[in-house]
Parts: structure tokens; C-alpha cells; sequence
């Protein structure tokens, strides 16, 4: 993962779920998918939110669960750091919140935290006592370092979060899934790799309290792909570096009327529909579980852009708002506006 970037904001995106790997891909176990059809996000009866996220998308699903600690009820993350590691500054983005040759400045970012609590832009950090958190780095990520994911759960921790840390695996930077391509240690497009192991179970157990199996045979509900330009804040996802269309699984149960949990799902960078196209959709082992355990999974999409060429989430401030970590940043403020209209 040594290279030459022309810009700073090239080598921060390359660092995450960006550089080909040269580790061979694996036979992957081909799970049973759903052809998205095209429609609009429906309303539902949604008892709780939760988020996951991997690498950029994991940087999200924290900076999410962060601003609206009131709504989002605990979060999954994989290969990320802590909160506002970035400070809106690319170098520190890729010195010390991806690699570590600088600090995280953890407690500054928890001093930030507070302050802006205080100040109403994201919810009390007492919502955030508690709440279920499930972190995951692999000993084979070499873009995200350890002790960079070592932080986030401090971070967490010292908002008396209930944390759990799975460490000990061999993974390299990529979501860990029993229908992963790649082979366990590998960092390849397009980053879903299988390590024997199902981190979806323990995660959602962690988030839940339990979990029934899931199905393994064909899906029993709707794939709805959507417009994302109708829920971005300037009417206009491009230029949110967030591609038209995202996606939502929504299983039969819920469809029904029943109540369900929500699971917003966040890829990481180079993973999106417009670059890999529905693999993350199709493998990261979320709809097998939402089909047995009553919970819509909703995949907002982001892409590449002249300020972001990976198609990351913006967590070092790349659109150019210092407000990207808050309520009210552009790209948090249009995935809550998708949550809101499911129902959560």
C-alpha cells in the first residue's frame, strides 16, 4: 500500500479499500440474491436503528451513531478509527487515522465530543452510555493500523458504551463475510472476504441481544432500489460526492406490518454500486439475517467525484463543509433523511 499520490485527498482515499491487493481471490460460497426492482422508499414500523459500517463507511456508521445517539440505538464497525479522527485535515486523515505515525489525539476528539453536545450539534453523550458497539479489525490490515481501531474503542468506552472487540482475526481491510470473494487476508477488490468465520451472527447478537439463524435459502423479501437525489439535502447526490441510486431490502415481515429494526449499511470506499455493483448489496451477509430476525437493511450509496476519486464516505471533510461530522452535515443529514422515511 506504498504509493504516490498526486493530491492528499487521493492518498487518503487510497488508503481505504482502494489499492488492487495481489492475494489471489478465493471459490466463494454464492449466496441466494434478489434482483433489485425499482421504486421508492416505503414507511415502515421500525422499533430501532442501528448502523454498520466498513473502513469509510465504518467512519460514518460512527459519525451517525455520534449526532444521533438519540435514534441510532448501537453500532457495527469495521476497520475505522474514532470519532472526528480526521479534524477536517487531510494529513492528519492519512498519518493518523489510517496509518499511525501521528496520534489519533484521542482526547481531544472526546473533548470535542462534549463541547459540541453542549452545543446541540450532535445528541447528549449520555445517549451513548450503554448503547451496543461492535469493532472489528483484522491482524492483515495494513491501511487502517490497530492501534488507530484500538482508539475508536477507547473512544467509545470512555462514554461508557458496552464494546466488544474482535481482534484476533487474520483479515485484511475488507468486510468479513461467509459469501466473501477474497480470501481472508487479502485487501482486493471488492473487499469482502471470507475468513470462516460469520461476524454478522456476533455482531447483530451484540446489537440485538439475539439473533435467529438466518436464511440461507432464497430471500423471501423486496430489494427496492431508489433515488437518492429525492433524500439529499441540495436535491442533488452527485453533488454529495453519493450516487443516484441506493438500495433497501426490506423482508416480508415488514412489509406486513410487523415491527422491525432497521440496519443502515455503509460500504467502504471502492465498494459501491457504481464501482463494484451489488456485491456489498448481495454478499455482506445482512439480508440472510434480516430475513429471519425482522429487520430492513437500507444501503445508501456513495461514488467517486473530482474531490473524492474512490467513492469514500466524506470523514476528513472532502465536500468541503467543516460540518461533515454533525448534525446537519451534508452527507449524515441525507442518509437520516432516508432512516426518517423508513420510519426510524
Amino acid at each position: 500500500m506504498r504509493f504516490l499520490a498526486r493530491t492528499a485527498t487521493a492518498a487518503v482515499a487510497a488508503l481505504l479499500l482502494l489499492v488492487p491487493g495481489t492475494a489471489p481471490a478465493q471459490a466463494a460460497a454464492n449466496p441466494y440474491t434478489k434482483t433489485p426492482v425499482p421504486g421508492t422508499l416505503g414507511t415502515y414500523q421500525v422499533s430501532g436503528v442501528y448502523v454498520a459500517g466498513v473502513s469509510s463507511g465504518g467512519y460514518l456508521a460512527t459519525q451517525l451513531q455520534v449526532a444521533y445517539s438519540s435514534r441510532i440505538k448501537g453500532a457495527a464497525v469495521f476497520a475505522a478509527g474514532p470519532y472526528y479522527c480526521a479534524q477536517n485535515n487531510v494529513s492528519q486523515a492519512l498519518y493518523g487515522c489510517a496509518d499511525n505515525s501521528l496520534p489519533t489525539y484521542l482526547t481531544n476528539l472526546q473533548a470535542y465530543t462534549r463541547t459540541w453536545a453542549g452545543y446541540g450539534w450532535v445528541d447528549p453523550v449520555s445517549r451513548l452510555s450503554g448503547q451496543p458497539v461492535y469493532v472489528y479489525h483484522g491482524n492483515n490490515d495494513t491501511a487502517i493500523k490497530k492501534s488507530v481501531t484500538d482508539d475508536l474503542v477507547r473512544y467509545y468506552q470512555n462514554f461508557g458504551a458496552s464494546v466488544q472487540y474482535d481482534s484476533g482475526s487474520s483479515a485484511g481491510h475488507a468486510w468479513v463475510t461467509p459469501y466473501g470473494t477474497g480470501a481472508c487476508a487479502a485487501t482486493v477488490s471488492p473487499f469482502l472476504n471470507d475468513c470462516g468465520t460469520d461476524p454478522q451472527n456476533t455482531f447483530l447478537r451484540k446489537l440485538f441481544g439475539s439473533v435467529s439463524a438466518p436464511n440461507t435459502g432464497p430471500l423471501t423479501g423486496t430489494l427496492t432500489s431508489f433515488n437518492q437525489n429525492t433524500f439529499a439535502v441540495n436535491g442533488y447526490a452527485a453533488g454529495l460526492s453519493m450516487g443516484t441510486t441506493g438500495f433497501a431490502y426490506v423482508p416480508s415481515s415488514c412489509s406486513a406490518g410487523q415491527s422491525c429494526r432497521l440496519l443502515v449499511a455503509l460500504h467502504g470506499c471502492q465498494q459501491g454500486y457504481n464501482a463494484v455493483g451489488t456485491a456489498f448489496v448481495d454478499r455482506a451477509n445482512l439480508n440472510q439475517y434480516a430475513d429471519t430476525n425482522r429487520v430492513i437493511v437500507l444501503y445508501p450509496q456513495a461514488t467517486a467525484s473530482a474531490v473524492n476519486p474512490n467513492g469514500c464516505w466524506d470523514w476528513w471533510g472532502y465536500l468541503g463543509s467543516t460540518a461533515y461530522p454533525i448534525k446537519g452535515g451534508l452527507q449524515l443529514e441525507t442518509v437520516m433523511n432516508m432512516v426518517r422515511r423508513l420510519g426510524g
